[in-house]
């Protein structure tokens, strides 16, 4: 029997440390490393995939040499699943998911898990009983046609043999955290397990060519807990967001080796489980009865390919403690405070004696630069307590001389802004060359400057 040693790992990053540490070299946490015993032995537990890898060897190919063949993607039900994975699941592939207790992962996968009758899969959980994922099961209500087999098993090799014997098609692992392998003799959830369990299923994915859905924990800070390193062996990363005390969750990719990593999918939280949202504009859209309200706007902006109407809400008040406040919920503070300074700058509102709050309605972080227009117009609206016309959407980045700068994609802004019914849209001058203004039936103003649209809305 191979001898036994012990290792110090980093809980935050996974860095290995001969010695302990009480400063992680890596990424400069204090008092993150702790002791783990490793038996590096490979006789102790047999391995099924090794014996079969084990006689073969790889060669260097030319790459002009290698046959190239794409392989069709298995199609979901869910459409919103499809979208964030970039058209649907890659045979062999490994995606992580990662979110907050209580956000709706494992309802997530298991809904997956019976919704495709045609599909032979194997849902294994280290955290739930067979009774009560079968309770979650019947308020789903889609179990009746399902070939979904159940497994409530921590041990990597119990795992890979139940796999010889089903034969599954794909592969659900709820959660990381709770797997163990023989091969490492430290406790689950530890650096050194997430790290080998991880490796063990990519190997198998690979291998087999089946596809792998592996569920998350998250620390406190939000990021997935483990080693960061997990998040550099899986093929995706996708992030389950959203308040438990809000019926909407946002799905984001966050790293996609066979799609694009800016999409996100948005579903509504019932009792019968996740309920796609196709057309979000509308749920991001609150329906006001009066259009005296001033400090709102809609903005048109874009998440990866799809086009999407949001309300920004801004409240301008005479601060009360002497140094101004500056909240922003839902955007970058930093930009927030940038386009302040513009403001006051350019064309002269005395901002900065007054508390500004800004709000992205819906519960979305937004990036997209486009909606800076917007932003502008509401803290405007707000501070002058003028509101802004009903039925006009702004898209548009601000710059630093207060011009408005062109973005890009702007005729599927304009398209989804006149399919939600909305009568104007405001943008930049430098984005209506080449545009078929025609072929739309929403008015569209081009602009240049922002002193411009004050003179149009606000006089």
């Amino acid at each position: 029997m191979a001898k036994a040693r012990s290792t110090y790992f980093c809980q935050n990053c996974g860095f290995e440390s001969a010695k302990w540490l009480g400063k992680c070299p890596s990424c400069d946490q204090w008092n993150t490393f702790v002791e783990e015993v490793i038996e590096k032995t490979a006789s102790k537990v047999p391995d099924w995939r090794t014996e079969k890898s084990s006689n073969r060897t790889s060669k260097a190919a030319a790459i002009h040499s290698i046959v190239y063949k794409e392989e069709a993607r298995l199609q979901t039900p869910d459409k919103e699943l499809n979208r964030v994975l970039g058209g649907g699941i890659v045979p062999g592939s490994l995606t992580l998911i990662g979110g907050e207790p209580g956000i709706g992962k494992s309802t997530l996968m298991l809904q997956l898990a019976l919704t495709m009758p045609k599909l032979k899969i194997l849902y294994v959980s280290g955290e739930e009983s067979e009774q009560q994922l079968k309770m979650r099961a019947e308020r789903i209500k889609q179990s009746s046609q399902a070939s979904c087999y159940i497994l409530t098993e921590t041990a990597t090799q119990n795992i890979f043999k139940q796999i010889e014997q089903v034969e599954p098609e794909l592969v659900i692992i709820d959660s990381i955290q709770t797997l163990h392998s023989a091969h490492i003799d430290s406790s689950p959830g530890s650096v050194s397990q997430v790290r080998e369990c991880t490796a063990e299923l990519l190997r198998f994915a690979k291998e087999s060519g089946t596809p792998v859905f592996i569920i998350g924990h998250i620390t406190k800070e939000g990021s997935i807990a483990g080693p960061k390193v997990l998040e550099h062996m899986v093929d995706t990363v996708l992030q389950f967001e959203g308040d438990r005390h809000h019926v909407y969750r946002i799905l984001r990719a966050v790293k996609n080796r066979f799609g694009s990593s800016s999409e996100l999918g948005i579903y509504e939280m019932q009792g019968a489980g996740l309920r796609e949202v196709s057309n979000p504009s509308e749920i991001l859209l609150s329906h006001r009865e009066s259009t005296t309200l001033t400090g709102i706007s809609i903005a048109s902006m874009l998440e990866g390919a799809r086009p999407m109407l949001i309300e920004v809400q801004a409240l301008v008040s005479t601060s009360a403690y002497g140094t101004p406040q500056r909240s922003a919920t839902g955007f970058d503070a930093r930009r927030m405070n940038m386009l302040l300074a513009v403001l006051e700058k350019r064309f002269g509102f005395r901002l900065s004696i007054q508390d500004v709050f800004l709000n992205i309605a819906g519960g979305l972080r937004v990036e997209d630069p486009a909606i800076d227009l917007a932003v502008i117009m509401a803290i405007i609206s707000s501070q002058q307590d003028i509101p802004i016309p009903s039925g006009v959407v702004f898209a548009g980045e601000v710059g630093l001389s207060g011009e408005i700068r062109a973005i890009n994609r702007v005729d599927q802004r304009i398209a989804e802004a006149e399919k939600l019914g909305f009568e104007k849209i405001y943008i930049s001058k430098y984005n209506s060359k080449g545009l078929d203004i025609s072929r739309y039936k929403i008015e569209i103003v081009p602009l240049s400057k922002v002193e411009e649209l004050f003179q149009q809305l606000f006089g």
